[in-house]
């Protein structure tokens, strides 16, 4: 799973997810890319999935970018505890996603592998996303 190697501080507050993507919102490397239309946190799992499902499906032809990473720490206290006594203990990693956010790229197959390919990878996703190719994103997301 992605994570980072070290942090300087353990917790973090949730933070909000107001406003579109101002960075990461072009395709930088690849031809075709999956972009998040809603905002969410995608966990470090999920990403991982996104990415066997893209690698599976063109046979590890080609090349994929993962343009998000997980930085933030996720706490939760335990089933059945009582309000009080502190924050709860880290339990997973996620990726701050806004609408516009380029998520992966891929380059190196055909157009309709690339389109199957990311298809295949939203649905491990839990925002609704769209596929977009370079020749959409000219002047960067709408």
């Amino acid at each position: 799973m992605l994570m980072p190697k070290r942090v300087k501080r353990r917790k973090q507050f949730r933070g909000t997810m107001a406003g579109k993507a101002l960075r990461g919102n072009t395709l930088t490397y690849g031809e075709f890319g999956l972009v998040a239309t809603e905002p969410c946190w995608i966990k470090s799992n999920q990403i991982e999935a996104a990415r066997i499902a893209l690698t599976r499906y063109t046979k590890r032809t080609g090349k994929v970018w993962i343009k998000i990473f997980p930085d933030k720490p996720v706490t939760a206290k335990p089933a059945e505890t009582r309000m009080g006594s502190g924050k709860g203990t880290l339990e997973y990693w996620v990726a701050v996603v806004k609408p516009g956010r380029v998520m992966f790229e891929i380059k190196g197959v055909s157009e309709e592998a690339a389109r199957e390919a990311l298809r295949l990878a939203m649905h491990k996703l839990p925002c609704k996303c769209k596929i977009v190719s370079k020749a959409d994103l000219e002047g960067g997301v709408e």
